[in-house]
């Protein structure tokens, strides 16, 4: 599934990969909605600017999930983590959530965006 706009009462959830090794959006990774059981909601990978947007999410914990092993081996570098897992909870009532990872290697961050 790669979008969920139809659904009702839920939030709108898009995400943002930097690489922070090459100063330049990760284009091309790819990205998985789940709920707390783990099912998928929505998948899709990072457009040119790195970014994944148009996606929903209802009340309660989520995670998103990087495939940053997969995105790394495709630039022929190492990296310490082949995948990212952000989880996070979308409060009843929330319009927008904004999940940034800033990316490199051996490291990443991220933060609740606008």
């Amino acid at each position: 599934m790669s979008d969920m706009s139809d659904v009702g009462g839920v939030s709108g959830l898009s995400t943002h990969v930097l690489d922070a090794s090459l100063g330049l959006p990760a284009a091309g990774v790819a990205v998985r909605l789940e709920d707390a059981s783990g099912a998928v909601l929505a998948e899709g990978r990072t457009d040119d600017d790195g970014r994944v947007r148009g996606w929903r999410a209802g009340p309660g914990t989520h995670r998103l999930v990087f495939a940053t092993g997969e995105y790394f081996a495709g630039r022929g570098a190492p990296t310490f983590y082949p995948e990212v897992v952000i989880a996070f909870t979308v409060a009843a009532g929330d319009d927008h959530y904004h999940v940034p990872l800033l990316l490199s290697p051996f490291s990443y961050s991220t933060y609740r965006g606008s």
